[in-house]
């Protein structure tokens, strides 16, 4: 079972990262992508670990399950579509903009209340439509816009300051801090700004791992199953229609799954089996087959995670390759499993 100690802030060093996936062209490696995985079972325990699981790092957008507890544990009353939405890196569609203004309108505000970066959409053809169109960069566009609005929402309920909401030192953050570190089981290593402009907090992959599984777990209505449940069921408002990251949550029933930038990957299943993974170089094409390989290994059926196999390598039009996880990811046999 998971604890209720808190352990120490992970320690802040050079993670010693192992090779995660090869890139095998006609049978020899070309290229090796590093990186640290890990597996818990059911129990919380680590079943598998490769590369350095306990140094500290930043989550990145794998984190706003996370922060989407926090947000509903202070008060956020959203449910479904626009709470999956609240957890999202979403790509930008119709559907993304027009929750994320339902959000600011439920808390009385508009676009301009938000303090997010400007962006132009995350996804590549929508993205090139709004260039063509001459379009600019707005805050809407921006992936996290609907965490944002949550965000003011969640403020505006409380009582709470809206023009300062990204300082650290604000009681939305200082409430989202402690439950990173209550999910997670560990205080946090270092405060930083994630790429939208939110504080970012550094904790350890196997701690990601951990609070994913404390929210595929948690009791029906708890602010953490309502999360997960609006995400699962809304996977496409989490993220986008052709993003990996729905189509994976899609093809396994119950999974929570999230991404985040360079190369972050957390998903978990109702029993708490979880997984997390980084990418040293932040590649997606390992993040996937890897993500997909230590799926495998925990026990998810590799039938269903076909499509996520990893991306081909091409040779004069034609594959002559493909991006591999390492052997050590093969597919536990059943006996380890149930150690």
């Amino acid at each position: 079972m998971y604890s209720s100690t808190m352990a120490d802030a992970p320690l802040v060093r050079a993670p010693l990262h192992a090779p995660v996936a090869h890139l095998v062209r006609s049978g020899v490696i070309e290229g090796i992508h590093h990186g640290s995985v890990v597996v818990l079972g059911p129990d919380g325990a680590v079943q598998l670990q490769l590369g350095d699981i306990e140094a500290a790092f930043y989550p990145r957008s794998a984190i706003k399950p996370v922060q989407a507890v926090a947000m509903v544990r202070a008060g956020l009353p959203l449910d479904g579509a626009l709470l999956s939405l609240a957890a999202a890196s979403h790509s930008g569609e119709e559907r993304h903009f027009a929750g994320t203004r339902r959000i600011l309108e439920l808390a009385g505000l508009t676009e301009d209340d938000l303090r997010n970066v400007p962006d132009l959409p995350y996804d590549p053809v929508v993205r090139d439509t709004w260039v063509r169109e001459g379009r600019p960069p707005s805050r809407l566009a921006q992936n996290c816009s609907g965490k944002h609005a949550a965000m003011l929402y969640t403020c505006r309920l409380n009582g709470w300051s809206l023009d300062d909401y990204l300082d650290p030192a604000h009681p939305l953050q200082q409430a989202i801090a402690e439950i990173v570190e209550d999910l997670t089981g560990q205080r946090i290593a270092r405060v930083s700004v994630d790429g939208c402009g939110a504080p970012l907090f550094s904790v350890s992959l196997h701690g990601l791992a951990r609070a994913a599984a404390r929210i595929t777990t948690a009791a029906p209505g708890t602010p953490e199953a309502r999360v997960a449940d609006a995400m699962r069921t809304h996977a496409e408002m989490a993220s986008g229609s052709g993003r990996d990251v729905a189509a994976l949550m899609r093809a396994v029933p119950g999974l929570l799954a999230k991404d985040g930038f360079e190369g972050v990957q957390v998903a978990a299943l109702p029993d708490g089996r979880a997984v997390a993974v980084k990418i040293a170089d932040g590649a997606n094409r390992a993040r996937v087959p890897v993500a997909a390989a230590a799926l495998a290994w925990a026990g998810v059926d590799p039938a269903s995670l076909t499509e996520f196999r990893g991306e081909a390598l091409l040779g004069g039009g034609h594959e002559v390759g493909r991006v591999r996880p390492v052997p050590a990811l093969e597919p536990a046999p059943v006996s380890a499993l149930s150690a």
